[in-house]
């Protein structure tokens, strides 16, 4: 695929300026016609297609009355942006997946290509209204998935989207935000200068033509490109009506990797996240068990070690002797065996075993545990008090 000729790329400008997000009945249009067909029959008025109510005919003939593609196309590349169609080498594919409400096209600014930084790329959305903890939960997942080559996406709100943008962009990582307005607004106002920052090493990315201001119904449609331009969703935090849960829900719908954090039980914004662990999603704690479940066959998690402690290493015949030597008095040997169901040299010989190890000491013709602690643990170095 060349890319889209220069009528097609007009075509679908002006589409995308007339067109909500997420519009089905245009998608069939597009279809069925061709993009410039679809846009002829809005500018000239031959009669609405198949499926236009005459009331949203009408509505979109006023648009297209003031819509200039060229105009738009103009002022993306004042921008240093972009328009980028299904035609061309850089759109994404896995968001044919919308079917037909898959967008008509996609503004963008920013030097990375975005058919190739979404490759492996990971959403992790959540609540605005977020705790402290959520916010560095996400932080530190957008680190580490950074740190390993992975791509992070969100919208680019206050809260969870906020933290992890900003926690990719510390590694040098590329982070996509998805907005519901067009890449020249500033929205939040108080994310200006992090929207900055992603133009310059990552990518901003939208439906809205330049301009266009975000609206309720475009945050929730804005949802659904999140959802299928990634591999999987990270839920990091969420109340029982939140945001989130729709991108949620669009992920599970297109068969994408769906995942939460889980967050302390006392918090009304960790109640969405719970929900969908125990309804659909994979509870992760880090980025290597988001990498496992998104990544490609092999890229697995390393398995978690437990904390060892001196006494873990103690062979199993051994670790019963010291079990049987008790907590607050010395023990004779013929106590000890017994206690450990073993013979009387076998119990001896591991009290001198532990006693080399800095277990146990011996008093007179009688053991008891060392309460300094052992010296050293066997093979491996650890150290620490070991319980009495």
């Amino acid at each position: 695929m060349s890319g889209a000729d220069e009528e097609t790329r007009q075509a679908r400008a002006a589409l995308a300026r007339i067109a909500e997000p997420g519009d089905e009945v245009l998608g069939r249009w597009v279809t069925a016609l061709g993009p410039v067909e679809t846009w002829r029959a809005l500018r000239e008025g031959d009669g609405p297609p198949a499926g236009a109510s005459p009331d949203r005919w009408a509505g979109m003939r006023l648009r297209a009355g003031n819509t200039s593609p060229e105009a738009d196309l103009a002022r993306i590349a004042r921008l240093g942006g972009r328009f980028v169609c299904p035609e061309d080498r850089e759109w994404p594919r896995q968001l044919d997946d919308l079917g037909p409400g898959q967008p008509v096209g996609l503004w963008v600014r920013g030097p990375c290509s975005l058919r190739f930084v979404a490759l492996r790329s990971v959403a992790l959305v959540g609540a605005r209204a977020c705790t402290d903890y959520g916010a560095h939960v996400a932080a530190e997942l957008a680190t580490a998935l950074g740190d390993r080559g992975w791509t992070v996406v969100s919208g680019a709100a206050y809260g969870i989207d906020g933290a992890a943008h900003r926690g990719a962009l510390t590694t040098g990582g590329s982070t996509i935000a998805v907005l519901a307005c067009g890449v020249d607004v500033s929205y939040p106002a108080a994310h200006r200068e992090l929207l900055g920052r992603i133009a310059e090493r990552g990518l901003l990315v939208a439906e809205l033509a330049p301009g266009d201001h975000p609206t309720r119904w475009r945050f929730i449609q804005r949802n659904r490109v999140i959802a299928a331009l990634t591999r999987g969703t990270v839920v990091v935090e969420a109340a029982r009506r939140s945001g989130s849960l729709v991108t949620a829900r669009h992920a599970s719908r297109l068969g994408r990797h769906l995942m939460a954090v889980p967050g302390p039980v006392t918090s009304g914004l960790s109640a969405g996240t719970h929900r969908l662990i125990r309804e659909e999603a994979t509870l992760v704690g880090d980025a290597a068990d988001i990498i496992e479940l998104a990544g490609d066959m092999g890229d697995l998690a390393a398995p978690e070690a437990a904390p060892v402690v001196p006494r873990d290493l103690l062979a199993p015949q051994v670790g019963e002797v010291l079990d049987a030597l008790p907590a607050t008095a010395p023990a004779t040997v013929e106590e000890v065996a017994r206690g450990a169901c073993t013979s009387l040299a076998a119990a001896g010989a591991r009290l001198r075993e532990l006693t080399s190890l800095g277990f146990v000491e011996r008093v007179g013709d009688r053991w008891q545990l060392c309460r300094a602690g052992p010296r050293h643990a066997g093979p491996a170095d650890v150290s620490g008090d070991v319980p009495a």
